[in-house]
């Protein structure tokens, strides 16, 4: 059988890369320009990470796999090696020139590189490494790179793609471990876990250092990040908000990212047969978000939801939470603490920034809290102003409805 092409390899690694949600570049420390003559590529600009896709668009990183052949045979993966999907495979050289290439046409501003398992862990992360080293030492790349790490590798592997890569992420995969023992068997939520804490004490060892020592080596930067299926099992959205919160907290992660499982060519029979809504996965960024920066905890997140422990669709989690607890409102915008105001639908942080700056200098009316916001429409019944008081508004029955989204029907050919 005639080996592909180059153009082909990458029309099929690249898409077969979409699945990975988690890869965007956020947080990574700034390098010194390659203006001058000196090294290749920059970590300053706008680097939000998507895919170059077989389709030609042109995106900020090239995120492709290394190889979509695997040993594993998870249900959820389009590269499980009961697949029957073409198969291809750069060799770190290819990886690392194609890279190059791209950088210098001003397509992307550095690399997110995965893979699926070939031969073993070992020499698949050995592989993701020559890429890393290539770049960083035989051409002094100084563009981003992401390399996503494989938990059953040796730790000293792992440790060595954290000196080469600006960020290093390994997916927990699914947020139960029965989940992951029914869809993922070949993989181990112990192991799993066990290599996010060894990064995460390799990072903080590597900051110290830094800070310690002129000279010492960066360790992964920009943290480590990892993702969730979600729609593959029977886990509800309670469930994977507290596995979120769990893995912020134990591994100090700069990101969790949801992906929405997608159905797949000869998909298993223990997978669902559609895709659960794209809006579920919106709601569970949103719910991230709000443990993350509005002081939610992750019970009060699964407030939100209703008692299958889902959230609902229809409206944000924020909205849901506030209506679920209608006796915390109204909120006095004039006297209220920041971390009250922080949970006013409608209210974000640089909103609530602003007004408690500006309430220190007059009383506020409703007016000037329009003036500070997008729209006050959402948070008229949950807040107080000097001219503005809900009265029986926030206790109506028919809130929620009035406050819902309305539905509208899209335009195929709307200008």
């Amino acid at each position: 059988m005639a080996q592909p092409s180059l153009l082909e390899k990458l029309e099929i690694l690249a898409d077969a890369a979409k699945y990975d949600a988690s890869c965007a570049s956020s947080g990574t420390a700034k390098r010194s320009s390659s203006a001058g003559g000196k090294g290749i590529g920059s970590t300053e600009g706008m680097g939000i990470c998507h895919a170059y896709a077989p389709d030609g668009r042109c995106i900020s990183l090239l995120k492709v796999l290394l190889t979509n052949h695997c040993v594993f045979d998870c249900h959820y993966c389009i590269n499980r090696k009961s697949s029957n999907v073409r198969r291809a495979r750069f060799t770190p050289q290819e990886v690392a020139d194609l890279t190059l290439s791209f950088y210098r046409r001003n397509y992307i501003e550095g690399l997110f590189l995965s893979s699926g398992i070939v031969k073993s862990p070992d020499h698949t992360m050995e592989q993701l490494i020559e890429v890393a080293r290539i770049l960083r030492e035989e051409h002094d790349f100084r563009g981003y790179i992401h390399l996503k790490t494989i938990p059953e590798a040796d730790a000293e592997l792992v440790h060595q793609a954290g000196l080469y890569a600006d960020r290093v992420s390994i997916n927990v995969e699914l947020p139960t471990v029965a989940g992951l023992t029914r869809l993922a068997p070949d993989k181990n939520a112990g192991r799993i876990e066990g290599a996010m804490g060894g990064l995460k004490t390799a990072i903080s060892e590597g900051a110290d250092a830094t800070k310690r020592f002129k000279h010492a080596p960066k360790f992964a930067p920009a943290g480590q990040s990892t993702q969730m299926i979600v729609g593959a099992d029977a886990a509800t959205d309670a469930d994977i908000v507290g596995k979120a919160s769990q893995l912020y907290g134990r591994f100090k992660l700069r990101r969790v990212y949801y992906s929405a499982f997608s159905p797949i060519p000869d998909a298993s029979a223990v997978l669902p047969l559609k895709r659960p809504p794209l809006i579920r996965e919106h709601r569970l960024y949103q719910s991230d978000w709000l443990m993350r920066f509005y002081g939610y905890a992750p019970g009060e997140v699964a407030d939100a939801a209703g008692a299958d422990g889902m959230l609902p669709l229809d409206i944000d989690p924020k909205l849901a939470w506030a209506l679920r607890f209608r006796e915390r409102f109204p909120v006095d915008v004039n006297r209220a603490p920041r971390e009250m105001l922080l949970r006013v639908p409608g209210l974000g942080v640089r909103a609530v920034d602003r007004i408690l700056a500006s309430r220190r200098h007059r009383t506020l009316r409703l007016e000037d809290v329009g003036r500070l916001t997008v729209s006050v429409a959402k948070m008229r019944p949950f807040i107080v102003t000097a001219d503005w008081r809900p009265v029986t508004l926030t206790d109506r029955a028919d809130l929620r409805a009035m406050l819902a989204p309305k539905a509208t029907q899209l335009e195929l050919f709307a200008a």
